[in-house]
Formats: C-alpha cells, sequence, structure tokens
C-alpha cells in the first residue's frame, strides 16, 4: 500500500499557514494524492487543488499551474530525491510502498546464484533496499549499491539519470531492480549494457528486461541512421520547466548548420508523434526535453534525443557511435 507523508504535508501547511495549496505527483498516485487533498481541506479549510496532468518526474512539476491557480503552496508527492524542496514554495513529500518483497526475492536467488549484481530501485521502494540486500547475501549474492548524484539517493534510479549503476556496471554481473517499471529497468539496462531484472512485488515474479531493452537499442541507432539522411532538421525546447534545455537545442543547431543542414527551432510542453505531423517540411527532428520520449513512443520520422543527437553528430564527421547510450545522465 501506498503511504503517503501526510504529516509532513500538514506540518508545512501549520508552519507556513498558506491561503491555498496544489498537490501533484504520477498518475498511479493520484487517487491518494486525492484523498490527502480532501483531508487538507477538511482539516484546514484553505483549497487544495490536484494537478491531475500526467507528472513523470521532478523535470515535470507543472509549478506553472500551481502559480495560475494562486496556491502559494505546491507538494510535489512521489518523487524522492535527495533534497526535501525546489526553491521556497515547493515542497518534495515522499510516498513509499510498503509492499514485501521477500518472496520474488528468494524466486530471484537460483539464477543470480554466485553472481554480483546492482542493486537498484525508484523513489516508491527505497526503504526496502536494505532488506532484500541481506536476503540476497544471506544466498550467496554478492550486492553493490551504488552511490547516488545530482538528485539521486544511493541505489536509485530516474527514467534519465542512472549513476548508481554507471558507477557499479564494471564490477557487477548484472541489475536488479526493485518494483514493477520495466521504464526504469530498460533504462538501467541500455545505460550499463548489463543484463538486468526486475523483481516485482505485485505479481510476485522476477523478469528479465534485457531483450526488451536490446529492441529499444535497436530502435534508437535505426532512428540515428535515419536522421542522417535528413536535410531539414526541427529542434524542439520543451516547455515544462525540468526541461527547458534551450542551450543545448542552440548548441545542435550551430553544429548542424556547420554541417550544410538548414534547421527550424519549435517549442512544446508535449512532444507527440500526432502534434509533429502538424509540422511540415521537417525530415527530422531533436527533442532536448526527455530522452526517453525519444526511445519509448513511436514516431513516423526521426525523433532524436540528446545522446542519439550526438552520435548523429559523431557520424556526421565520421566517428563512432558504439555505447552511445552507456552514460549516467542522458541529458
Amino acid at each position: 500500500m501506498i503511504v503517503i507523508d501526510e504529516k509532513r504535508i500538514f506540518d508545512e501547511i501549520l508552519k507556513r499557514k498558506p491561503v491555498s495549496v496544489a498537490l501533484n505527483g504520477p498518475d498511479g498516485l493520484l487517487p491518494k494524492v486525492q484523498e490527502t487533498a480532501s483531508k487538507i481541506m477538511e482539516k484546514f479549510g484553505i483549497p487544495a487543488y490536484v494537478l491531475a496532468d500526467t507528472c513523470f518526474g521532478t523535470c515535470d512539476m507543472n509549478t506553472n499551474g500551481a502559480k495560475v491557480l494562486g496556491a502559494e503552496m505546491l507538494f510535489h508527492i512521489g518523487h524522492t530525491i535527495n533534497t526535501p524542496t525546489f526553491g521556497e514554495n515547493v515542497v518534495l513529500v515522499d510516498a513509499f510502498d510498503d509492499i514485501s518483497f521477500d518472496s520474488v526475492t528468494r524466486k530471484c536467488v537460483t539464477e543470480l546464484a554466485g553472481k554480483t549484481v546492482s542493486l537498484v530501485t525508484d523513489s516508491q521502494h527505497l526503504p526496502q533496499m536494505e532488506k532484500v540486500k541481506k536476503i540476497l547475501e544471506e544466498s550467496g549474492i554478492t550486492v553493490k549499491i551504488g552511490d547516488g548524484k545530482g538528485q539521486l539517493n544511493d541505489g536509485q534510479v530516474f527514467g534519465c539519470e542512472f549513476y548508481p549503476t554507471s558507477q557499479t556496471k564494471d564490477v557487477v554481473d548484472a541489475n536488479v531492480f526493485l518494483g514493477q517499471s520495466t521504464f526504469h529497468a530498460a533504462g538501467i539496462a541500455l545505460s550499463t549494457g548489463k543484463p538486468t531484472y526486475i523483481l516485482d512485488p505485485y505479481f510476485d515474479e522476477v523478469k528479465e528486461v534485457t531483450e526488451f531493452a536490446q529492441k529499444l537499442q535497436k530502435k534508437s541507432i535505426l532512428a540515428v541512421y535515419k536522421a542522417m539522411e535528413a536535410e531539414t532538421f526541427g529542434i524542439i525546447v520543451g516547455l515544462k520547466e525540468g526541461q527547458f534545455s534551450k542551450t543545448t537545442a542552440l548548441k545542435f543547431k550551430k553544429e548542424l548548420e556547420k554541417a550544410d543542414k538548414k534547421v527550424q527551432l519549435f517549442a512544446l510542453t508535449d512532444i507527440t508523434d500526432e502534434k509533429l505531423g502538424n509540422l511540415k517540411g521537417i525530415d527530422a527532428f531533436i527533442q532536448v526535453a526527455c530522452p526517453r520520449i525519444s526511445t519509448d513512443n513511436h514516431f513516423r520520422k526521426p525523433v532524436l534525443s540528446t545522446p542519439q543527437a550526438n552520435a548523429l553528430l559523431k557520424l556526421l564527421n565520421n566517428e563512432s557511435i558504439e555505447g552511445f547510450l552507456q552514460i549516467p545522465h542522458w541529458l
């Protein structure tokens, strides 16, 4: 069961006495966020708005939405990082899932016996790391937990940040991800080049995502080579606050123009194939908002992420692109 740290929310409201607040979090937590918002309105008698747009992480907190509503505080729930606040008015609130990993962990020990693994998870399961580590070690498996960096805690990954597993990739045989998210696990596999397993406590099963990640990698490489044929590029700046990389976009513009390519600049909040279909005369796109937009979604034309665009520039300079996704941060 997901448990939101409501005490922290209530304490912050008591301390700051806002006239109104906003709350958001990932789609899967919205029913719980609704419950918390109702408690706030009942307890404090102030409006508590649930920002119900899709939220993918701390790069996507919709602080602009909170400002438009006049909310004096935004509680961003469920994306734990190693700092409790983002500026003065955004409070990051933990939402941990207390489900047990005991059963599913014991199911993987035969396959991983004698190996060294990197243990990693997302925000919701950080408290279970040490218990899983103990079970694995008691079964003869050597466990490494990589250090956090940037926003990450030790052993934690985001969809585009993999510092703990990048740190351990040269000393482990495989990665073990705690949770249900193929999204996170596939990124780990791509960024490390190591076999990666999911321990899913909800269905009590062990899944290997290596083959799925390899398909994503082939798709990513194919898009880069298709973009080699493009004459006109559309470079897209993301308008979400944590995805605004205008400097990177202008760098790609300069480099492509050196290679005699034509460039148009665009800005979008949500980058979808349907929206790109409205833009004419563009052979390929580069988006500098979120790397997973390019690797995980279908587009009719090449839509390159920042790592893919860097690979494209290398190809244009007759350089190797081997391992271009095996980096700790895809931005």
